[in-house]
């Protein structure tokens, strides 16, 4: 992947993505929480339209962290890059599985026909791993790796990566605790002193936010 400039309109809606979207994964967690039989209708459908919107926004944050990166090269920034395909290809996963979500919440008249209708879409060969276990895991590997890279070359602080460690951790536990895990990847993503200018990645000091 090379780094490429970019425009004032894409840099702003990248510098908004960093906010947005984990503050639509916290939208997600609320609203299912106010749903415990998290069967079909409105927030069933809001929820999962929250969580897509949200995933979906890392398909500029992620390239952004890549730019971070710097010109550097070798196998820094060949691993950088593997970061960032893997973190677009685990968000194409959990943007699929959200798809599917609304999908099967729009065609169910209740929580057992759901089962019923995800039983017979994960039957089918290859989508449980690519969509549902190891697929939506390749996201959070790439998101944790991109910001390890970026903190040993001190162009992150170190806590940006615990902070999504500890919402990868806080989520795995439990579903029900998506609030607090996208309260994390918000502190991990705040835009603040990231090096984002509207032209090219000027990753030259060490962020101190």
């Amino acid at each position: 992947m090379t780094t490429q400039p970019m425009s004032h309109g894409r840099a702003t809606l990248t510098r908004a993505a960093f906010v947005a979207a984990p503050l639509c994964m916290l939208a997600y967690g609320t609203i299912r929480l106010s749903d415990p039989d998290h069967g079909p209708g409105p927030a069933w459908t809001a929820g999962h339209i929250a969580l897509l919107a949200g995933v979906l926004q890392f398909a500029l944050i992620l390239p952004a962290l890549h730019r971070l990166t710097g010109p550097a090269r070798g196998a820094g920034r060949i691993g950088a890059g593997v970061a960032t395909l893997l973190g677009l290809a685990g968000a194409l996963a959990v943007s699929t599985q959200a798809a599917i979500d609304l999908a099967v919440g729009f065609r169910a008249a209740d929580r057992p026909e759901m089962a019923r209708l995800f039983e017979e879409i994960q039957s089918h060969p290859g989508v449980l791993p690519a969509v549902y276990t190891v697929g939506p895991v390749l996201f959070y590997v790439g998101l944790l790796w991109l910001l390890v890279h970026l903190a040993v070359q001190r162009r992150v602080s170190p806590w940006r990566p615990v902070m999504v460690l500890l919402g990868t951790a806080t989520t795995a536990v439990s579903l029900d605790l998506l609030p607090l895990g996208a309260l994390f990847f918000t502190a991990a993503l705040l835009p603040r002193s990231l090096p984002l200018p509207p032209g090219t990645a000027r990753p030259d000091r060490q962020d101190t936010a």
